[in-house]
């Protein structure tokens, strides 16, 4: 189960760093996943991650304050809207589906502006 564990973190670092350069696919949530992942089954690894030069810093802020970067509280609310903006300009949804996404949208980005930043 460990071996499988510690496959799930890794895969989940690999997706976190496409997401830097794929549009819309965060980094973040699956760099969180590795990080918790590794702590319950490879301490090197999890040494590794927060250590590293760009990923360690914001993922020991969220551990010890729940606290989201300025710069990154704003990526994500704008990357919502700018999302939301294409849904309806591509694909016209009906008013009430456009709703319960905007909602949705809205909560994450609630969320998201109510964490502590650093």
């Amino acid at each position: 189960m460990r071996s499988i564990l510690i496959a799930v973190a890794w895969a989940s670092v690999v997706i976190g760093c496409v997401g830097i350069v794929v549009p819309l696919l965060p980094t973040t949530p699956f760099l969180l996943v590795s990080a918790a992942i590794f702590a319950r089954t490879s301490p090197r690894f999890e040494t590794w991650l927060l250590s590293h030069p760009t990923f360690g810093e914001p993922i020991a802020a969220w551990r010890q304050r729940g606290a989201i970067p300025t710069k990154a509280k704003v990526l994500a609310v704008t990357s919502m809207l700018l999302s939301f903006s294409i849904l309806l300009w591509l694909t016209q949804p009906r008013p009430a589906l456009a709703a319960i996404i905007a909602l949705a949208m809205m909560a994450c980005a609630l969320f998201v502006v109510t964490r502590p930043s650093d």
